[in-house]
């Protein structure tokens, strides 16, 4: 890891860390366990879709960039898209990849190096919710593989772990608190992050 990395995190909220007494989410906790001259930027927003992050994606990134600088992005956006509204699911599974690959192929043509964190699980929505959620998270993930982008997956991981689902059911029933989003970091940490940070700029 060298020079001057810049990091945007964009999605919903939990990038944003709702539920975090700490005010940490799992974003802080990587941060803490980050060395190197990192300048990191949460664009997290709550109730964000893969649509309203497609939307704000570049107005909000490319002001935090800097020519000099190893500029990255993480994407982490899903669980919004699954949920049902008036009947329909907010974005439909065709339409999120679409999303993905758009802020992709854009990482590339603006030379920052993007990492995708799949969609956690939303607890108190339900076994459908989980298994469309599953379901994106799988095919977000062939499409990061495919496209040589490093894939995180926390659906199923967090669904089936005890620390999170209690620690969500104590609060709203969506998000953790502290040792929840120690567990989400913990994921990611244990995932493709290091790798990810040490490897070549796009």
């Amino acid at each position: 890891m060298i020079g001057d990395i810049r990091i945007c995190f964009i999605g919903d909220s939990f990038v944003q860390g709702i539920g975090d007494p700490e005010h940490r989410g799992w974003v802080g906790r990587v941060l803490e366990a980050t060395s190197g001259d990192i300048t990191a930027f949460n664009l997290g927003i709550r109730r964000n879709t893969s649509e309203d992050v497609l939307r704000r994606c570049w107005n909000e990134v490319l002001p935090r960039t800097l020519p000099s600088a190893d500029n990255r992005l993480v994407i982490s956006f899903g669980s919004n898209d699954t949920i049902q509204d008036g009947g329909a699911v907010r974005v439909d599974t065709a339409r999120s990849l679409e999303n993905l690959a758009s802020i992709l192929d854009d990482c590339r043509r603006q030379d920052i190096t993007p990492l995708t964190v799949g969609p956690p699980p939303v607890i108190d929505a339900g076994d459908k919710h989980l298994r469309r959620t599953a379901k994106l998270a799988d095919e977000m993930a062939a499409l990061c593989q495919a496209q040589h982008v490093p894939f995180i997956a926390t659906t199923l991981e967090l669904a089936h772990d005890p620390t999170w689902t209690q620690d969500v059911m104590v609060g709203d029933g969506a998000h953790p608190g502290c040792s929840g989003y120690r567990r989400l970091a913990d994921l990611i940490l244990a995932g493709q992050w290091h790798e990810w940070l040490t490897q070549p700029r796009s």
